[in-house]
């Protein structure tokens, strides 16, 4: 399964709509850098984030998530505090094509600041926003700034298309519009 490069993916967000927006190169000016990469593109954070929250002394359960365990933060930039986790999405919406796998991998500007984000693997077929789960491992606060870049995506395609893929399973996540939590 080759990894896909910067021309491959240009063609596949301009005639398939796999990501949108789509920048065709790498926007800097000041910023963490996003867009077309040499093998990847780089994801943008949206300004909307749950930051979690141990006020109501709740456990989390992905059987039974509790939305107060969650503060919502609506803003330009997000603080993360110590030890702490919060759930934010992408800018862009993704189309997966069917013989395609993209797997996330964090950029090294938050990586260097002890920032971990962590995405399960866009599936073929899956489309939507992707919800980024952002980890702050240092004792101190972390500031994560919307609109910039977080993340890189490398693409994978198969040699053929898998027999079932994400829509065919009427996979649960599938649509998903904003930062989306735990699902049974």
């Amino acid at each position: 399964m080759p990894v896909k490069s910067d021309r491959w993916i240009r063609k596949m967000a301009r005639e398939h709509g796999m990501i949108d927006p789509f920048e065709p190169g790498q926007i800097r000016n000041g910023r963490i850098s996003y867009g077309l990469s040499s093998f990847g593109y780089d994801i943008r954070v949206a300004p909307e984030f749950k930051v979690f929250t141990n006020v109501h002394n709740l456990v989390v359960d992905p059987k039974s998530f509790d939305e107060r365990s969650f503060v919502h933060v609506d803003a330009p930039e997000c603080i993360i505090p110590p030890n702490s986790f919060a759930l934010a999405r992408t800018v862009e919406h993704f189309r997966i094509p069917r013989d395609v796998l993209v797997l996330c991998v964090g950029k090294s500007t938050y990586a260097r600041c002890g920032i971990i984000v962590n995405v399960t693997p866009l599936e073929p077929t899956w489309q939507g926003y992707l919800t980024l789960e952002i980890s702050n491992t240092t004792p101190l606060p972390a500031r994560i700034y919307g609109g910039e870049g977080i993340a890189q995506l490398v693409f994978f395609q198969g040699d053929e298309a898998p027999e079932v893929a994400y829509a065919d399973r009427k996979g649960k996540y599938q649509g998903q519009v904003g930062v989306t939590l735990p699902k049974l």
